[in-house]
């Protein structure tokens, strides 16, 4: 049985984030219960622990994981470190006692738990006082749904209010003001306030060294004029150049000699990592790490496509596909003033080309679409049984990137 993951941040009301939800498929066009339950269960657990591993998955935050009633009463959750995860009870889950009886032995064991898509019904109320938790979909529920929830739940002070799908600064606003606790949903990579804006000329540097960066043939004396006009770039080139993971035989003399010793690849990454610090300094930490994850994920899976010569641009385009939410500005209006190929200019703006596809793959595997998915993978000539490897590489180097700059 071939196993798929994807995670989707829960962030807290100061959009810090607080853990994953993971979403496990045996298959792109299977959903968790339609298969045998047990038998999903038993593979998602041995995934957790033997193959992806709990930490390197979840970057040691809590780990939201669905478990359908059959293997709650199974006792499947106590195989996973209750310091570890939250016990979501899927809503397809029936408030019996054998259910509240399991849920009680998890309680106190130290299970964090959590009811999920919940909607408040009289025959859950027992089950209040075991509950951490409770996940509202914002995008489904009602009005009055939400408030007769949130009313239930404000008996019980030890219970917290999670929104989920929350798409939209707008509706973060909204349940940030009815109390919510935490959020799931890519709101934090949507524009706040759709805004003209002028570029910096950090900002503008940063963004012309990016071009330059990704051509086929970099020209490495235009590229060290560059670092040379701006002092901050310099400082910065210099430092990381020192860094232990060069080997370096002699000093370096001057920035043409750091550029040099960097070389492409390094170089793209250096600057990439500039730009999501330069373009992103005052946003969730966790828009950052997706930048760059995007970045690092589309030039893994550009070679799938043919285009292992424009593996640059594949990265840079996933590097920018986040730019507008960065800078709260209109995509269109961002990407006309920067000095970039047509083929990226498209691919983010009209979405048209392989590099778009990437894009769009990047997207369905972050938010769990499969049947999308698989769909891009097949635009993409792309084995979708082996994108899950490379996915992962660019989660792990997203995350040590955005620590060293942090």
């Amino acid at each position: 049985m071939g196993f798929f993951a994807a995670r989707q941040p829960i962030l807290d009301r100061h959009k810090s984030l607080f853990g994953y939800e993971l979403l496990f498929r045996t298959s792109l066009d299977n959903v968790f219960p339609d298969v045998d339950q047990e038998k999903a269960t038993s593979k998602m657990i041995e995934v957790l622990q033997f193959d992806l591993g709990m930490d390197r998955i979840s970057e040691g935050k809590l780990a939201f994981i669905n478990f359908t009633e059959k293997t709650l009463l199974g006792g499947y959750a106590e195989l996973l470190p209750k310091q570890k995860i939250v016990v979501e009870v899927l809503e397809t889950a029936k408030p019996t006692k054998s259910l509240f009886l399991a849920l009680q032995k998890l309680h106190n064991k130290g299970y964090i738990l959590a009811l999920d898509d919940f909607v408040h019904d009289e025959r859950w109320t027992p089950f209040y006082r075991l509950i951490h938790i409770i996940k509202i979909d914002y995008l489904e529920a009602t009005t009055e749904e939400i408030n007769k929830t949130i009313a239930a739940a404000r008996k019980y002070p030890h219970i917290k209010l999670l929104a989920e799908k929350v798409e939209t600064n707008r509706q973060f606003k909204e349940a940030l003001n009815l109390g919510f606790d935490y959020f799931q949903g890519y709101f934090f990579s949507r524009p706040e306030v759709i805004k003209s804006i002028s570029l910096t000329p950090a900002q503008t540097s940063v963004a012309g060294l990016l071009n330059k960066v990704a051509a086929e043939e970099p020209n490495f004396d235009e590229i060290a004029q560059l670092f040379e006009l701006d002092v901050t770039l310099s400082f910065k080139l210099l430092r990381y150049a020192q860094s232990a993971t060069f080997k370096r035989r002699n000093p370096i003399k001057n920035i043409k000699q750091a550029v040099l010793m960097l070389g492409k690849v390094e170089l793209q990454r250096f600057v990439g990592l500039l730009f999501a610090a330069q373009f992103s300094s005052d946003k969730p930490q966790e828009l950052i790490r997706l930048s760059m994850q995007r970045a690092k994920f589309c030039e893994l899976i550009a070679p799938h496509c043919n285009q292992s010569n424009d593996s640059s641009s594949a990265f840079l385009t996933g590097m920018l596909s986040l730019i507008d939410a960065m800078l709260d500005a209109d995509l269109n209006a961002i990407i006309s003033d920067l000095p970039l190929s047509q083929d990226i200019k498209l691919a983010l703006t009209q979405k048209q080309g392989w590099l778009a596809d990437c894009i769009a793959l990047c997207i369905d595997f972050e938010k769990g679409i499969w049947h999308k998915m698989e769909d891009s993978c097949k635009r993409l000539n792309i084995p979708y049984t082996g994108i899950l490897k490379e996915y992962q590489i660019a989660s792990d180097w997203a995350e040590d990137k955005v620590n060293e700059f942090s």
